[in-house]
């Protein structure tokens, strides 16, 4: 592992800087900063609200079943993972700001092109399969590209804090959005809530045009890259070095497998089986998104106070342990249960997500943070389209609630792994303190 003294000077090689040298509470009115988290809150929106429409709209046009559904969910993961490794160094080369902004811009384009289909009578599969790809594609690229501005925009020591208030925006759409959607999808159909995406991406382009201009000077530059190839090495190797990253996409990967074949039969399964109405499934997402906005607001605390590493395990299980309440909920009381589930998973997955981001960004070097976040983001999405697929089709064969209850299996124990070795997450419980005495000092000077 990197020594602190090598992570600083890797930090200090980043060309301009955007950070201000100020404390956390400075973030409250740090504009970068702010832009980003309204930007999160309005995409988030658009896509919980697509993230129930398109589904929807496949079943109750298309006749969808378990493995159409599967592969709709599939093919969204699909191009982030084989293109992950080309996207790190894409985003580490490119001009960053410009880039979101013109892959954003390119979503209205792909989303909005579903209804628009589906009132002049046009939708079929291939176009929705398309439209699943070419929209996945763009979040991935979107995603990564945003987890590597975060470092470049505030302080080290202001990650975790950062981190939580970023959750927090996009809470903030997960719960206005699946209930947004049921309104629509009540009032009028499927496709047109699929506007309200395109509508929030159109609001969410300029936020990202004001951010910083520097945020147009590639983070590697002057880092000597002389190719793609060399630049992903250099990716890797970073990796390779840090047990504790390869660890996480190990737990996360598991998680993944067993929550891609889960997501891909959740609304079949919730409308087909339980016979839940747009409503109740709308108010389960949105049970998810309030737990999630409590995951945020404790995320902090918890992990100061337990430490980062006890916090990761913990929640990591947790989390495992609630995706058995989906096939439970087959058993009675089915309403109540998946809102549990909800509660439970939304809470005990952010604060995991939070510390796991957060400890990553920590032991990464800030020109190294795209290809690092493009390859872990390759090993956490794999398992997602491999879960979506292989649940679609044993779901046909055996049923649903039996592949839910293995998916369950399978997702508790990639977070078992986590638990060791027993040192595994001393490092960065270290780098964590270092990084809080920092914060304090600057609070004290």
């Amino acid at each position: 592992m990197t020594s602190p003294s090598e992570e600083t000077t890797d930090r200090d090689a980043v060309g301009p800087a955007l950070t201000e040298p100020t404390g956390p509470r400075s973030l409250r009115s740090h504009r970068p900063f702010l832009l980003l988290c309204a930007e999160q809150a309005v995409s988030t929106l658009g896509r919980q609200v697509t993230a129930l429409a398109l589904p929807l709209l496949a079943i109750t046009t298309l006749d969808a079943g378990p493995l159409g559904a599967a592969t709709l969910m599939g093919l969204t993961y699909l191009p982030g993972v084989l293109l992950s490794p080309l996207i790190g160094v894409l985003v580490d080369q490119a001009r960053l700001r410009n880039l979101l902004a013109l892959l954003t811009t390119a979503q209205i384009l792909v989303i909005g092109s579903v209804p628009l289909a589906a009132r002049a009578d046009l939708l079929s599969w291939p176009h929705l399969f398309v439209v699943a790809m070419l929209s996945g594609g763009l979040t991935t690229i979107v995603g990564v590209g945003l987890q590597s501005v975060l470092p470049r925009v505030v302080q080290p020591d202001q990650l975790l804090p950062a981190n939580s208030a970023l959750t927090g925006a996009r809470t903030a759409g997960m719960i206005g959005g699946p209930a947004l959607g049921g309104v629509f999808i009540g009032l009028a159909a499927p496709d047109t809530a699929l506007l309200v995406e395109c509508a929030a991406y159109v609001v969410a382009v300029p936020l990202l045009l004001a951010l910083p201009t520097a945020l147009n000077v590639p983070a590697a530059e002057g880092t000597a890259v002389r190719s793609r190839l060399k630049a992903m090495r250099e990716g890797f190797a970073v990796i390779r070095r840090e047990t504790l990253l390869r660890r996480q996409a190990l737990a996360a990967a598991g998680l993944n497998l067993g929550g891609g074949a889960a997501g891909a039969l959740f609304v079949l399964y919730a409308t087909e089986e339980l016979s839940l109405r747009p409503w109740e499934l709308g108010t389960a997402y949105a049970t998810y998104a309030i737990a999630a906005a409590l995951g945020v607001a404790l995320a902090t605390p918890v992990t100061r106070a337990l430490g980062m590493g006890r916090s990761t395990q913990l929640c990591a299980i947790g989390a495992g342990v609630a995706l058995f309440l989906i096939p439970a909920a087959s058993l009675g009381l089915a309403f109540p249960v998946l809102l549990l589930y909800e509660l439970l998973f939304g809470l005990l997955a952010t604060v995991w997500l939070i510390a796991m981001i957060t400890g990553r960004q920590l032991v990464t070097p800030t020109r190294m943070l795209g290809r690092v976040n493009a390859f872990l983001q390759a090993a956490l999405t794999a398992p997602l389209p491999i879960g979506a697929f292989a649940g679609g089709a044993l779901a046909t064969r055996i049923g649903i609630v039996p592949v839910l209850t293995g998916a369950a299996a399978v997702a508790l124990a990639g977070a078992a792994s986590l638990w060791f070795p027993r040192d595994l997450h001393a490092d960065i419980d270290r780098r964590a303190a270092d990084a809080a005495r920092e914060r304090a000092g600057k609070e004290n000077s």
